[in-house]
């Protein structure tokens, strides 16, 4: 058992959309990721994602909707929701989702990480 920076975790990051694994807990993924950009529209059909803005802030696009989240706030995306995060600057986000959630959902692109890394 170690305590995580995320500071320090962060600066271990130097791409976007590309999910990293801090730590794992009953199944579940604590992903770091940087955002710039937007991203590609999808859903997880069987996983609900949090998404917990660390610093900068990015929009969360749903069909109906779009939610601007700012540091310190987060979202829940329920299953089956599609979406499509988008950031106009860096922002830095944890992710809390099962270990079996594919980044692109349902959808296969050049930003989809089959096995994403451990820092």
């Amino acid at each position: 058992m170690n305590k995580i920076n995320l500071l320090d975790k962060f600066s271990l990051i130097d791409s976007y959309w590309d999910p990293k694994i801090i730590g794992e807990l009953n199944n579940q993924y604590v992903k770091l990721v940087k955002f710039k950009g937007e991203f590609d529209w999808h859903k997880h059909d069987n996983e609900d994602e949090l998404f917990l803005v660390v610093k900068g802030k990015f929009d969360m696009q749903l069909r109906d909707i779009t939610i601007t989240l700012n540091e310190n706030e987060l979202i829940v995306v329920p299953r089956g929701t599609e979406h499509c995060p988008k950031a106009n600057d860096e922002v830095h986000v944890l992710l809390f989702e099962p270990a079996s959630t594919l980044n692109t959902g349902d959808v296969k692109s050049d930003k989809t990480i089959n096995k994403p890394d451990k820092i």
